[in-house]
C-alpha cells in the first residue's frame, strides 16, 4: 500500500533538486492532520475539483459567451486544458506535478461570468471600494466564500496553491498580492509553467474556437509565420483530410512546437543560472520558465492577430459590451436595494460591506444565471 511517507519519498527520489516538494511546503493557514494517502498537493488539488467554484467554471465565458454555442471553450474546459499542458511540461522537467495541477485548476476560480468583459465591468465598479481582479477574487473564495469544512472557513489550502493562485499573471490580469499571501520573492517553478501553460492554451484554443465559429477564416492566416509553418507540415501528410480535422491537427502541432521550444529554453537557463534548489529560483529576479527570442516573436504574430480579428471582432465587441452593461445594471440593482440580495448574502452585509458582498454575488455567477437574473429584474413578463 503507498502512503503519503512513500509518496514523499518518491519526490525525493524522481524530483529535480529546483522543484517543490509537498513535505516541504510552508502548510495551511488553519492546522490539520496530514493525509495517510494522499500528499499535501494531491489532497489541495481534491479539494478544488469539488469546490462549488470549480464546477461553476462549466458556465463562465472563455471568449464566447455560453449560449453563443455547445462546442466553444468555456472556462472550465480552458482549465483542463491549462492543467494538461502544465502538467506535461512539469513532468518533463521533473517538477511537482501535484502542485502544478492544482494551481491550474484553481487559477481561473474568482473568474466572473462573461469572461474579461465582467471584469473589467467589476474593476471599474469597485476602484475605490477595494478593487476587483480574479487572482485575488479567487483566493477570496478559497479562503473564505466555500463553505465545506466545520472547523474553518473556506478550502484552507497550502500556502504554496494560495500564492500560486494570487500570483498567476497574463497579459489580461490586473495583479495584486493581498498581505495575507506571504510571497516569499520569486515564483516557483511551478507556479510559472502554469502562467505560461495559460497563454500556450487561450492563445491556440481562442484561436481554433475563432476558426470553428467563422469569424475567423484559415485564408487570413497565411502570413501568419508559426501558424503556416505548422499548417504546412500538417496540409502536406494530410492533404485530402477535412479541414476541421487540418485545423485541430493545425493547432495541436502549434502547441508542440511551442512546448518544445519552452522545454529547451528553460533546461538552457537552469543551466546557466545553476539552479539546485527552490531557493535559488526565489532569489532570481528574471523568470526560468520562457520561450526563446525566436518563438516569441513568433508567437507575438498571433497574439497580434487575436487581438486584430478576434477580440476586436465586431460581434465579439458587441458580446463584451452587452455583458459589460449586464454586469453594471445588476449590480446598481443591488446596490440600490441590497434587500434583493439572497439570505446568504444579505447576512454578511453588515460584517463585509454592501459593495464587497455585491463583488462576491456577481462575481460568482455563472453567465447562464446573470442572464436569467437580468430577465427578473428586467423583463416585466418574467416571473421573480
Amino acid at each position: 500500500m503507498l502512503t503519503r511517507k512513500e509518496l514523499e519519498s518518491r519526490e525525493e527520489k524522481l524530483l529535480a533538486p529546483y522543484a517543490m516538494r509537498s513535505k516541504e511546503s510552508r502548510g495551511r493557514v488553519h492546522k490539520e492532520d496530514e493525509h495517510l494517502y494522499r500528499s499535501r498537493y494531491q489532497r489541495d488539488k481534491d479539494r478544488i475539483i469539488y469546490s462549488r467554484a470549480f464546477r461553476r467554471l462549466e458556465y463562465k465565458t472563455q471568449v464566447f459567451v455560453n449560449h453563443e454555442g455547445d462546442h466553444y471553450r468555456t472556462r472550465l474546459t480552458h482549465t483542463i486544458e491549462v492543467a494538461q499542458i502544465a502538467k506535461t511540461i512539469a513532468r518533463a522537467l521533473r517538477l511537482n506535478e501535484d502542485l502544478v495541477e492544482a494551481i491550474a485548476l484553481a487559477h481561473d476560480l474568482g473568474h466572473t461570468p462573461f469572461g474579461h468583459s465582467g471584469e473589467d465591468a467589476l474593476h471599474e465598479i469597485m476602484k475605490d471600494h477595494g478593487g476587483f481582479d480574479h487572482n485575488s477574487q479567487g483566493l477570496r473564495i478559497v479562503d473564505m466564500l466555500e463553505k465545506r469544512y466545520p472547523t474553518f472557513p473556506g478550502l484552507n489550502l497550502t500556502q504554496e496553491v494560495r500564492e500560486g493562485i494570487v500570483k498567476h499573471s497574463s497579459p489580461f490580469d490586473h495583479i495584486r498580492i493581498p498581505s495575507s499571501v506571504e510571497t516569499k520573492g520569486s515564483s516557483l517553478l511551478e507556479v510559472q509553467v502554469v502562467d505560461i501553460s495559460d497563454e500556450i492554451a487561450y492563445d491556440n484554443h481562442d484561436l481554433e474556437d475563432g476558426l470553428a465559429s467563422g469569424l475567423l477564416d484559415v485564408s487570413s492566416l497565411k502570413n501568419i509565420g508559426l501558424w503556416k509553418e505548422a499548417y504546412a507540415s500538417i496540409k502536406s501528410r494530410y492533404a485530402k483530410t477535412p479541414m476541421e480535422v487540418v485545423i485541430f491537427q493545425t493547432v495541436r502541432r502549434l502547441i508542440s512546437l511551442q512546448v518544445n521550444d519552452l522545454l529547451a529554453e528553460t533546461e538552457a537557463k537552469i543551466e546557466k543560472f545553476k539552479i539546485k534548489n527552490t531557493s535559488q529560483v526565489r532569489k532570481l529576479p528574471e523568470r526560468l520558465v520562457t520561450f526563446s527570442k525566436e518563438m516569441e516573436h513568433k508567437r507575438k504574430t498571433i497574439k497580434e492577430f487575436l487581438m486584430k480579428n478576434l477580440y476586436n471582432h465586431y460581434r465579439v465587441v458587441r458580446m463584451h459590451d452587452k455583458a459589460r452593461r449586464f454586469i453594471q445594471d445588476l449590480f446598481r440593482t443591488y446596490i440600490d436595494c441590497p434587500q434583493q440580495l439572497p439570505p446568504s448574502a444579505k447576512t454578511r452585509l453588515k460584517k463585509e460591506g454592501t459593495y464587497r458582498v455585491i463583488c462576491d454575488y456577481v462575481a460568482g455567477m455563472t453567465d447562464r444565471y446573470a442572464l436569467d437574473e437580468y430577465k427578473k429584474f428586467f423583463d416585466p413578463y418574467e416571473r421573480v
